[in-house]
């Protein structure tokens, strides 16, 4: 059996970390649905930056926004939704089969709104809106400044993707602001159905301390954050207070590995699907690493659900000198402005492609 469909068996959805107007025009976005078992993809920035600046594909869209008087992130917003909203009705039936538990795509909100919470809140209720499906997730980061945004729009029926977490306690300082809000959802008689997934980064621990530890612990610190988020997920999900919400219709928010590409060319290039696999939970990946697990990747044990041997691997990177929460906190802010600085591309690209079709005209 296809590596990718024995870990969709085993309650894993795979969701692909990139979106082009290639990729929905040509076909390549069903086949993935089709023979790899896809069931939602996420974007972000730099995803759209790469899609637009390297493609004519968006350029007679970008040619009739030129003769308005759009902003450039309106435009820009324009072409994101123009691309998602194909993506999501080709992953509309599974949204359907599954009662809206899988068959998402993924939007995020301006990065450089990320420590303005009111307007974070207003551009994910406003994009929302905008993109008019139901399996439309906007992205918000979950910084301090992010948080009641979260809240308040889980409580204002906005589906939300929480980004940009890096750590257990990033995690769980997430889920609680999901809590909150389904629970002012509750108390005010509103339908509590509202979905969440809170999207934990993996890689990015071992590029930080990538040749500042033994080489015995190479790529294992992403691993062991990931095992630990994982204990503290499932504690929640048994929570009393969760059981609460649940009873009275709340659904569960989901736990999202991201950053699951292998950076180290010395490491397998299926590390962290391999290493990840766990039902009731999500794993978002580039193409190539698709590919690769669906090629050669080999399926083993699944986490387990007290985070296995985590803490004891943790405990060697603290002894190595690694400050695991110092670091959660400079991944969580390096990961927001370098987020920042590829919106700040994305917005230059569409202005650029947007002077040359003025003069054109």
């Amino acid at each position: 059996m296809n590596p990718t469909k024995t870990l969709h068996d085993l309650g894993q959805s795979l969701w692909l970390d990139n979106i082009t107007r290639n990729l929905v025009n040509s076909g390549t976005l069903q086949r993935y649905i089709d023979e790899f078992s896809v069931t939602g993809l996420t974007s972000n920035p730099t995803i759209f930056d790469h899609a637009i600046k390297n493609s004519a594909d968006y350029d007679s869209d970008i040619s009739r926004g030129a003769s308005s008087t759009k902003l450039p992130e309106d435009l820009f917003f324009e072409l994101a939704l123009g691309d998602l909203t194909r993506a999501a009705d080709l992953f509309r039936p599974i949204f359907d089969r599954t009662d809206g538990v899988d068959g998402w795509v993924s939007l995020e909100v301006s990065p450089v709104l990320a420590h303005d919470t009111n307007r974070t809140l207003a551009s994910a209720r406003n994009l929302h809106q905008r993109g008019g499906k139901p399996n439309l997730f906007i992205k918000i980061p979950g910084n301090a400044e992010g948080l009641p945004a979260i809240e308040a729009a889980i409580f204002a029926g906005v589906p939300i993707n929480v980004t940009l977490l890096f750590s257990r306690e990033q995690y769980v300082a997430a889920a609680e602001a999901y809590l909150r809000g389904v629970e002012r959802r509750i108390a005010a008689g509103l339908n509590p159905a509202v979905p969440s997934v809170a999207s934990l980064f993996v890689s990015r621990w071992d590029v930080a301390i990538s040749g500042k530890v033994p080489g015995e612990l190479a790529n294992r610190l992403g691993i062991a954050v990931a095992q630990r988020t994982y204990k503290a997920y499932l504690a929640l999900l048994a929570s009393r207070r969760f059981q609460r919400v649940a009873n009275a219709g709340a659904k569960a928010q989901r736990l999202l590995w991201a950053s699951t590409g292998t950076k180290d060319p010395k490491a397998s290039d299926t590390l962290y699907v391999e290493a990840l696999a766990a039902p009731f939970t999500i794993n978002t990946i580039p193409d190539v690493t698709l590919k690769a697990f669906g090629d050669h990747g080999e399926v083993g044990e699944l986490l387990a659900p007290d985070g296995g041997d985590c803490e004891k691997v943790l405990a060697s990177f603290i002894k190595a000198g690694i400050n695991i929460d110092a670091l959660a906190a400079q991944l969580q802010n390096d990961g927001a402005e370098t987020f920042v600085k590829s919106w700040n591309d994305l917005i230059t690209s569409v202005e650029s492609k947007s002077a040359v079709m003025r003069k054109a005209s």
